[in-house]
This record gives structure tokens, C-alpha cells and sequence, in this order.
């Protein structure tokens, strides 16, 4: 089973137990911090995806940490549950899945926007307005900057991607220019 598919389940479930308690936030942030962690102390993710560790060991470590990190039983108990399964050190993933579960559940898309240069803030209102309409679901926008588009704008909204930019009208029009000089 591919790693998507895994971190999905473990989402759902996750999703299903912090709703009903009314934790999503909260576990949220507490799951950010220990990935952080992680992060910031490589040898940590280091000694939980290692065979040589011993679960034993590696439950002594999480529970120091746990301890002195102070996260309220949801968030200990779903890192434990990693750890018994082998798949703390796939926290990142589990983490983006988790949020696209709630995403799901909460009718909001993810799209990214991508232009050449710094949009004006009303030019991203009207743009979140425009996938809103398109898509009658909230948005969740994220800019990013690439100079080598040259112009235009493109946008990916899950899976789809919309490229109105400069380079890729130009790579277009060279493509039928060289198709016509070929016929």
C-alpha cells in the first residue's frame, strides 16, 4: 500500500476523533510542534525509522518526549499509535493528509497561484472571489512568485492545473510554428 493511501486512513480516523471532541485545532498544533521538533533534531526521526532501535527504546525516547512536551491524550496517543506501527517518522505525511481530510470535510480547496511577480491584495480577493464562483467551494489561496513565466498567472487547484502564463503561450505558438513549417 503506497505511503498516500496509509497516511489517509490514519487522517481519517484522526479526523473522526478530534471532531467529535472538538480538538482539531488544538491536536493540530500540538502534531506541528512535535514534527517541528523533529525536524529541527534529525537524529530523532533518525532513531524512530531505525530497525536497529528497539521499539522498546524508541517508546522510552517518545515518552520523554511527550512527557516534557505536556500535549493533551489525543495528540499522545495518536503519536504512540505511530510509533507502535512503525510510522512516526511519516508524521509530515500524516499531517498533510489529516489536513486535506478536514478540508474535505469542511467543503474547502487548496489552490496555488503562481505568477511572475507580487500580486496586489485586491488582485488576490478577486482571484479567491473567481474559483470560488468556479468551484462553489471556500479557497484556500496560496501565492507563490516565479519570475520565468514571464507573465500571466497559473493556478493549480488539486490535481488540475490552469497555465495562462507567458512562457507556456509562447512554448505553444513555437510548437505550431515548427508544426507548420513542417507541413
Amino acid at each position: 500500500m503506497n505511503e498516500l493511501k496509509i497516511a489517509s486512513r490514519y487522517a481519517r480516523a484522526l479526523a473522526d476523533v478530534i471532531t467529535t471532541r472538538g480538538e482539531t485545532e488544538d491536536v493540530i498544533s500540538e502534531l506541528n510542534r512535535f514534527r517541528l521538533l523533529m525536524d529541527k533534531h534529525s537524529e530523532l526521526r533518525d532513531v524512530f525509522a531505525s530497525p536497529v532501535v528497539s521499539l522498546e527504546r524508541k517508546r522510552a525516547v517518545l515518552n520523554q518526549l511527550l512527557e516534557r512536551m505536556k500535549l493533551r491524550p489525543t495528540s499522545n496517543n495518536f503519536l504512540r499509535l505511530l510509533l507502535d506501527n512503525l510510522r512516526l517518522q511519516d508524521l509530515n505525511h500524516m499531517l498533510s493528509a489529516l489536513l486535506r481530510e478536514l478540508d474535505l470535510r469542511r467543503d474547502i480547496i487548496s489552490a496555488e497561484i503562481t505568477t511572475a511577480r507580487e500580486m496586489p491584495e485586491q488582485e488576490k480577493m478577486k482571484m479567491r472571489e473567481s474559483i470560488k464562483a468556479a468551484t462553489g467551494k471556500e479557497v484556500r489561496l496560496q501565492f507563490r512568485n516565479d519570475p520565468q513565466i514571464i507573465g500571466g498567472v497559473i493556478t493549480r487547484i488539486g490535481s488540475m492545473i490552469y497555465d495562462g502564463s507567458i512562457k507556456n503561450q509562447l512554448a505553444q505558438m513555437r510548437r505550431r510554428l515548427v508544426s507548420q513549417a513542417e507541413a
